[in-house]
């Protein structure tokens, strides 16, 4: 049954390693001709004949975003062809077609194309009640994560799972690469600064796929008062490591939209607790940053203007002095975690008073990185305080891994 399925979606021919167009069935494009073939890796959601009986005679529903796709079509259009019983949808930030601003509230509606109900999960509320769930058995989580503790999908993902334990609910998660996947790194959440932009004791760069995250959740019983939910996880096929590249086909946010941004987003990040802009409300969010209380001196210059991603940016309309990232240092690697910038920015403030916001400590999860900034100490001091805790975090992480390292 599920194999004539398939095959009347157009989807079972070409699945298989090696099979198919230019850019697979997940969306990842393989090496240019010439280059030595790797095996093209195949998303989770791809995978139907691994999820689709576990929703036969289920009422479904999907928390998903613009970069739920398999291929080119988004996985609400692909079940709904299917005949799947979809309930409804849960909408995360940025909205189910990802075209918010960031912080934007979501409404509730109804998507056109199908019909579904459109019930947000970053509106009201950020935990899926029991009204919004009246009408599910099972949710399907495919969202793709950018490695980042303070990425709000994952919070998305920590409520849906708390919400199924709850409700004696199934959860689903449809992994895909984490493209910051080898970068374990930072300063790790203390319980005093836990917020929607950090819920869960992780390090900044958490070196995790959303799967794997899953498992962790479930496993360490974070879940409000220790729960767990029923959770099955789709992994990544076709040879997935955390150090195989990936660049993502659809841009995850509206101010992440191109590799650069998404491999500079966790270290840039940290300065949006200051009042340094990071380019929202420019053409290169993430990988421009200035203020105008940084010396003119500064080798690039840039005002924030209001964009699609950004209506209301910080320092709109101000003329700012900083640095343009957008091309690669020599010898950088792909995927790090760095301070550099801020405590580079520190430095040269001319008004250090008011550098620092109160949303500085939910980003970096801890009361100690400022502490050190305004101290004054070096990056390897820095980086030292907070190794004993990121250590015992790689050694729990080990535990949920679904993929090797390399």
């Amino acid at each position: 049954m599920i194999k004539w399925i398939l095959v009347a979606a157009g989807l079972a021919a070409g699945c298989g390693p090696g099979a198919g167009p230019a850019v697979d069935h997940g969306g990842h494009r393989p090496p240019t001709p010439g280059a030595k073939q790797a095996r093209p890796l195949l998303m989770g959601a791809a995978q139907l004949s691994q999820y689709l009986p576990a929703l036969q005679g289920k009422r479904v529903g999907l928390v998903v975003n613009q970069t739920s796709r398999i291929g080119a079509t988004y996985l609400v259009d692909t079940l709904k062809a299917l005949h799947v019983n979809l309930t409804a949808i849960f909408a995360p930030e940025h909205g189910f077609r990802g075209e918010a601003a960031d912080g934007a509230t979501i409404t509730d509606g109804r998507d056109a194309r199908t019909g579904v109900p459109v019930r947000s999960v970053y509106g009201k509320t950020k935990k899926p009640t029991p009204e919004m769930l009246a009408d599910v058995d099972v949710l399907i989580f495919d969202i793709q994560d950018v490695g980042t503790r303070f990425y709000t999908f994952i919070s998305t993902l920590h409520y849906v799972m708390e919400a199924a334990a709850e409700q004696d609910k199934t959860v689903i998660v449809l992994d895909r690469p984490n493209p910051n996947g080898r970068v374990v790194d930072g300063p790790v959440l203390v319980p005093k600064y836990r917020s929607f932009v950090g819920l869960d004791p992780l390090p900044i760069c958490h070196g995790l796929t959303v799967g794997e995250l899953a498992r962790m959740l479930n496993g360490e019983k974070w879940l409000a008062g220790g729960r767990q939910c029923r959770l099955q996880v789709v992994p990544v096929a076709g040879g997935y490591t955390h150090a195989t590249p990936y660049a993502l086909p659809v841009p995850p946010s509206p101010n992440l939209p191109t590799a650069r941004a998404v491999a500079l987003y966790p270290s840039v990040c940290l300065l949006e607790g200051t009042n340094v802009s990071v380019g929202r409300g420019t053409d290169r969010p993430f990988e421009v940053m200035g203020a105008p209380t940084q010396p003119a001196t500064r080798p690039y210059q840039f005002t924030p203007r209001p964009n699609a991603g950004s209506p209301t940016p910080p320092l709109n309309g101000q003329l700012c002095y900083g640095l343009d990232l957008h091309q690669p240092a020599a010898h950088e690697p792909a995927q790090f975690f760095t301070v550099r910038y801020l405590l580079d920015f520190y430095r040269q403030s001319t008004d250090k008073a008011h550098f620092f916001t109160k949303y500085f400590e939910q980003l970096a999860g801890t009361d100690s990185l400022r502490a050190q900034v305004i101290a004054g100490r070096p990056e390897a001091s820095i980086r030292a305080s907070w190794e004993p805790q990121l250590g015992q975090f790689k050694q729990l992480r080990s535990k949920y891994l679904l993929y090797p390292d390399k």
